[in-house]
Formats: C-alpha cells, sequence, structure tokens
C-alpha cells in the first residue's frame, strides 16, 4: 500500500468514542468538514450514545460528511467487546488505507491507536480533550488509566492537547514529554453568537420575567461538572436575592438527583432544567451569566461560547479553565468545592453591573479572535502537512511508520 501522492488528497481517519452533545463532538465535526474544504479525504468512526447524552450524530450527517459507526466504541470499557472493536478498526483501516489516524477520547484513543499501529497506518495522532486523572476514579484505578495512556503514548506520532496548562497537566502525570505535545486550542463556530441579541423567548418559554437575573449551567449533567455545588451556591445567592433564577441547560444520568436536592434546598421554583437545546444563541442571549462548577475540565465549550456571545462568566479554577479567563479581565474563577466563593461572585456580577459588562465585552472580543474554527482548521492542516511531510517519498507503509517513529 502506498502513501498518498501529491495528486491524491490525504485520508484522515477520526475516531471518537460517541458523538454525545460537548465540546469534544463539536470538534471532530469542525475539523472534518473544514479540512475537507480543504482537499482532505475525511472519515469519522463513532459508537453509539446512551439515551441521556443527546448525539452530534444527525448535525454531522447533515453536513453530508462520511460517517461510520462501530456501537461498541461507545464508553464503556468491556474486554470482549472492545477486541471485537480493535479488530473492526483495523479492518476498515486495512480497506481505507488512511494516511492519517486521529483519535480523540481515552477509550478511542486505546482501540483507534493499537489498531492503527497493527494496520500500518504512519501518522497516528491523539488529542486530550481534558483526562481522567483527578475527580473521576479511586486511586487504583487512576494510576491503571495513567499507565494505559503512558502506553498509548508510545503509540502516537505526537500528543495534542487543547491548552498549555492540559499539557503541563499531562506531563506532570509522566504520560509523555512536553517535547512529544503540541498544543492546538479549541476552534468553534463563533459566528453565529456574536451578534446575538436578547429576545426573552427563552425566558417566556418557563415563564421567567425579563427582569429577574439569570444565571446557567450549559453541559452534561454527570458527576465531575459538580452541578451540587453550583445548586448548593444558586441557593446562598438566591436567599440573599430572592431576584435571581438558575437554569440547568443540558442533560444526564445525575437529572433526577439534582432535581430532588434542588427540592431539598428549597430552591425547586428558582431553578428549571431544560434538557437539551438546540437554540443556545438565544439561551446565551437570555442569559446573564454562565457558571462551570466543575471538579475538573479540559477547555469547556460553554465556557467559549459563553464569552463570544458576549454572555459574562464565572468558573471554578481547575484544568484548562485559567487558560481561557484571565481573571479580572475577561471573567470571574473562584477555588473548587467552595459554594460561599460561588454565590459570593455570582451575587458580585449584578452588584458591580458595570464591570460584568466590561469584562464580558473584552472576553467576546479575545474569543472570536482566538478560538473561531478558522483557526482551528488552518492550524490542524499546517500540523497535518508537518507530520506528512515525509510521506511525499510515496513509500510503503511499514517505511514511512518506521521514518515516522525515529523523528
Amino acid at each position: 500500500m502506498i502513501f498518498s501522492s501529491p495528486s491524491q488528497p490525504t485520508r484522515v481517519m477520526r475516531i471518537i468514542a460517541r458523538m454525545n452533545v460537548g465540546g469534544p463532538a463539536t470538534h471532530v465535526t469542525v475539523l472534518n468538514e473544514g479540512l475537507t474544504h480543504l482537499g482532505y479525504e475525511c472519515l469519522l468512526v463513532t459508537g453509539m450514545e446512551t439515551s441521556r447524552e443527546g448525539t452530534l450524530k444527525d448535525e454531522f450527517a447533515a453536513r453530508q460528511l462520511a460517517m461510520e459507526i462501530i456501537p461498541d466504541l461507545g464508553r464503556e470499557i468491556n474486554f470482549r467487546q472492545d477486541i471485537a472493536t480493535l479488530l473492526k478498526l483495523y479492518q476498515l483501516m486495512r480497506e481505507w488505507k488512511p494516511d492519517i489516524v486521529h483519535t480523540h477520547t481515552a477509550k478511542a484513543g486505546l482501540v483507534g491507536r493499537l489498531a492503527a499501529r497493527l494496520a500500518g497506518v504512519p501518522v497516528v495522532v491523539h488529542t486530550f480533550h481534558g483526562h481522567v486523572f483527578h475527580g473521576y476514579f479511586g486511586a487504583a484505578k487512576t494510576r491503571f488509566f495513567i499507565e494505559l495512556e503512558k502506553f498509548c503514548a508510545k503509540l502516537s506520532s505526537r500528543i495534542i492537547t487543547i491548552s498549555d496548562r492540559l499539557k503541563s497537566e499531562i506531563v506532570s502525570y509522566g504520560i509523555t514529554d512536553a517535547s512529544h505535545i503540541e498544543v492546538i486550542p479549541l476552534g468553534l463556530e463563533l459566528n453565529r453568537l456574536k451578534d446575538v441579541s436578547t429576545t426573552n423567548l427563552f425566558r417566556a418559554e418557563f415563564g421567567l420575567p425579563a427582569d429577574v437575573g439569570l444565571v446557567g449551567a450549559v453541559g452534561r449533567l454527570v458527576p465531575i461538572k459538580n452541578l451540587h455545588l453550583f445548586l448548593d451556591a444558586a441557593a446562598i445567592a438566591y436567599h440573599q436575592n430572592p431576584n435571581l433564577r438558575f437554569a440547568i441547560v443540558g442533560d444526564g444520568e445525575l437529572r433526577g438527583e439534582l432535581e430532588t436536592y434542588a427540592e431539598h434546598l428549597q430552591i425547586e421554583k428558582a431553578v428549571i432544567f431544560t434538557g437539551w437545546r438546540r437554540d443556545l444563541a438565544q439561551v446565551y442571549a437570555d442569559l446573564d451569566a454562565v457558571v462551570i462548577s466543575s471538579d475538573n475540565e479540559g477547555t469547556p465549550a460553554s465556557l467559549i461560547e459563553a464569552m463570544a456571545a458576549g454572555c459574562p462568566v464565572i468558573s471554578t479554577r481547575v484544568g484548562g479553565v485559567p487558560d481561557l479567563i484571565q481573571e479580572g479581565y475577561t471573567g470571574r474563577m473562584v477555588p473548587p468545592r467552595d459554594p460561599d466563593a460561588l454565590a459570593q461572585a455570582i451575587l458580585t456580577l449584578f452588584e458591580e453591573s458595570t464591570t460584568t459588562e466590561q469584562l464580558a465585552q473584552e472576553a467576546q472580543r479575545l474569543t472570536l479572535q482566538n478560538y473561531n474554527s478558522e483557526r482551528l482548521v488552518a492550524d490542524m492542516d499546517k500540523f497535518y502537512k508537518t507530520l506528512t511531510r515525509v510521506s511525499k517519498a510515496c513509500l510503503s507503509y511499514p517505511e514511512i511508520a518506521s521514518e515516522v517513529n525515529r523523528r
């Protein structure tokens, strides 16, 4: 099998465990569409989402982008199913003959990189959108995943992280050397957000007056997002300012538990649960602030989107968030797991409205400049061309693989 000649498009097989609503799925959609327009031939391989996660498969398909579904590629680890998935990926790679295999998310990163090396793919790349080395599992399981990622890093031509801080964390856990990691920040389709104006349609749908303060959390309702902290802070802030309301926009395994917890805090009348929304531009326009209450984050897409829409942001100081928010310049940050600090930040947002507006304006300017989809696609195009430069001699797969590994 011969690597693509200059007259043939570079083939990129992108693998992600599932296309659930969130930053990674949005990221791969932007990349495959943008790179296709640049002349690449792209194929997305993905698994199945759970019923409460929501899916972006329909949006991906609507853009007429090529997609292959291997159902068992989904998140849950199952040795027998994972071996079968590995074999299916191997067979698909031998048939489709990708020049580059690029994996996203941990499960896809394991089976995808193994299959790529077995199939003799010359360039193998993995993107860390975050990591599971803090806040997810106990000590033994965390150590297992760290060792697994160390092994997978050796299978990779290069590793990508989406922020400088995430790169530092990956290095600190001993996954690989800093020299083996490239930082390519997220890029999202932000043009639909930059000129959106408040219509109060979202508020009206839930019977919220235009003059109440509305603070939202947007994303998956899963443990790592620590939405119990959001509700704890909401209760503190609400009891000091009864004109506040709170929206949890999204869905997930913890929805029922969070609804019960809001009742326990006696703020159920001040909190709305909206489920997944397609009209996020209008949601951001109607919110007075977006809050991230997570214990761990990579680079939250909801934070980028909110800032691009000119919506003020507050977040716990975790993961890659400090690479997005400059404290006192583009937003506010608080220590993780501190409901009093988060509540005070919410109250201050309304008490210091002029400062809040200034922060939001500067955040919007910088976000539109630095996190747009055009920049992401251009960065990835340059990155791929650098990695595949050795291929222009049209060597055989094993020869190229050997050369890339030596480099």
